[in-house]
């Protein structure tokens, strides 16, 4: 089969003015990045159309280390809405360069199911991860130098939380010492890095609502501590103002198109283990007021992505899918089911049923939740009819849908069989009623406790002396209300990386807590977690070039 890049560029674009026209949009109200690229103003935001959308939620079990292929599956299943005269709309994230030229190497889709311009997608696209991350040191930089100037006045500051942000991993960068080499240059101080789909005004630019409120949210933001414990914010530098103007562009989400040409819309890119993982509020409610499906995504395992889309974003939003699809693969159910990862793509009927506990334990989230679940198979080559078979019949005997997705190799007439599965659930059970973990009463702490052992199946929690005294400045800003975003590996529902299946009589060690009050969530930190990653021994960066003005390497 053609490579990802190979099938992008084979593929004929339609001008973004036809795209947008697709969904109602007037060419001259779209802000053009070339050809086939634009950005689409906030005031064509419609609440009561995106009310009557139907939304669905594409998630995954645990997954391995070579992904699961759930966007595939996401730009898929529009794809296959689409072939069945469905008018459908696919929101994604925006991918972030690190694991691009990381572990990925692109997060576009792949196969003939792909978001397109996909080099341009993965690469800087409009600029809006440049706008975060310059956005973020901005107000680094206007901190740096406001302690500087208030150095031996009661305006210091004793306690500085604010660090930087860069859209590269690199691990040398999480720890620093900065201002060095004399006074001239600063106050030397700790600092470091975090990647850019870490910061927080990612989490604000996808969470916030227009402008006004992206104003309001980084006036909030927590900077450090005065001397009597007081949160000294952006606010108190007064530049929100001149921060927000870095973000006027980058705040109107991207109008892109599929490998079929179906409208795509794709804006913000926080990661679901480290942040909250879904593109934003924005982009969501701009797909749903200009078609009757949308599809999108939560990042990583339904125990992450899809717990955040539901406790942080849809709680935020106000919206509620109707039903969600969860996304499997045989390789990663026998990796589970404790095969071998050098054997994971041979036939391996007693493994791959042993894998079942963890799309069981995933299954029982999505319900817990009050959602319909549809299981869809991400078929490979090496995937064997009798295997196939036989995660038919779990899910039957399960209550679940299921349908297999064959969307990479065949476009959307690979996905026909799973929109058919989804539209026929959807018309069967129209509501879309929305349960949640806990409730904004509930104290951080036991917030925290709630999703550890209803949705990752912990037996208790572990504070860290660090976390516990956080808790108390939480109490102390009387923000307990703010719902949680737990850090956590994304390869098992413990914080132990290795622990794959259902990690059982565990206890999930909380090490730090990050207060996002711009964001207004609580970001709990566990185990070993790094929101700086780094580079794996053979990064993707080694094998993409540009030649006779080509890109190559991007899949």
């Amino acid at each position: 089969m053609k490579t990802d890049i190979e099938i992008a560029r084979e593929t004929k674009l339609t001008p973004i003015s036809k795209i947008a026209g697709k969904i109602g949009i007037d060419n001259d109200d779209v802000h053009h990045y070339g050809k086939y690229i634009g950005k689409i103003p906030l005031s064509f935001i419609n609440e009561d159309k995106a009310d009557k959308n139907n939304l669905i939620l594409v998630t995954a079990i645990t997954p391995t280390k070579a992904g699961i292929g759930k966007t595939t599956t996401s730009i898929g299943l529009a794809l296959g809405l689409s072939k069945i005269g469905k008018n459908t709309i696919v929101a994604l994230r925006e991918p972030s360069l690190g694991p691009c030229f990381g572990m990925k190497g692109g997060a576009a889709g792949g196969g003939y199911a792909q978001v397109l311009p996909m080099e341009d997608i993965n690469l800087h696209f409009t600029g809006d991860f440049h706008a975060i991350t310059s956005a973020h040191n901005m107000i680094t930089a206007l901190l740096d130098n406001y302690i500087y100037r208030s150095r031996g006045t009661d305006k210091s500051l004793k306690e500085v939380v604010w660090k930087r942000v860069l859209d590269v991993n690199d691990r040398s960068l999480r720890y620093i010492v900065s201002g060095l080499h004399g006074s001239a240059n600063g106050i030397p101080a700790e600092s470091g890095f975090e990647i850019t789909p870490a910061s927080e005004i990612m989490a604000i630019l996808c969470l916030s609502k227009d402008i006004d409120d992206l104003k309001r949210r980084i006036n909030k933001i927590i900077l450090g501590y005065t001397v009597d414990s007081t949160p000294f914010t952006v606010k108190d530098i007064g530049i929100a103002g001149a921060i927000t103007v870095l973000l006027k562009d980058a705040i109107n989400p991207n109008l892109v198109q599929t490998t079929e040409n179906t409208p795509a819309i794709i804006h913000g890119g926080p990661f679901a283990n480290i942040a909250h993982g879904c593109n934003s509020i924005i982009a969501t409610k701009m797909a749903m007021s200009h078609s009757d499906y949308v599809i999108t995504e939560a990042g990583f395992g339904a125990d992450l992505g899809a717990e955040k889309f539901f406790n942080i974003k849809c709680r935020k939003a106000g919206i509620a899918p109707k039903l969600t699809v969860i996304v499997v693969t045989t390789q990663a159910l026998k990796m589970h089911g404790n095969v071998a990862i050098e054997d994971i793509k041979k036939k391996n009927i007693e493994g791959l049923k042993s894998g079942f506990t963890n799309l069981d334990k995933h299954i029982d989230n999505m319900k817990s939740f009050g959602q319909s679940v549809v299981v869809a198979l991400n078929r490979y080559g090496f995937d064997t009819d009798d295997e196939i078979a036989l995660i038919k019949e779990h899910c039957v005997a399960r209550g679940v849908a299921f349908a297999e997705n064959e969307s990479f190799a065949k476009g959307g007439d690979g996905a026909i069989e799973l929109a058919e599965a989804v539209v026929d659930m959807i018309e069967k059970n129209p509501s879309s009623s929305l349960s949640f973990t806990y409730s904004d009463e509930d104290g951080i702490e036991k917030k925290i406790e709630k999703v550890a052992k209803q949705i990752y199946g912990a037996q208790a929690v572990s504070l860290s002396d660090q976390a516990k005294k956080k808790l108390k400045q939480i109490k102390d800003l009387q923000i307990e209300s703010y719902p949680i975003c737990i850090a956590k590996t994304q390869y098992s529902f413990s914080d132990n990386a290795h622990v794959y299946g259902v990690a059982k009589d565990f206890t999930l060690t909380i090490n730090d807590i990050v207060i996002n009050n711009g964001a207004e969530f609580i970001v709990a930190i566990a185990g070993s977690i790094m929101r700086m990653p780094g580079l794996p021994a053979e990064p993707q960066a080694k094998h993409i070039d540009i030649v006779d003005g080509i890109i190559e390497g991007l899949s």
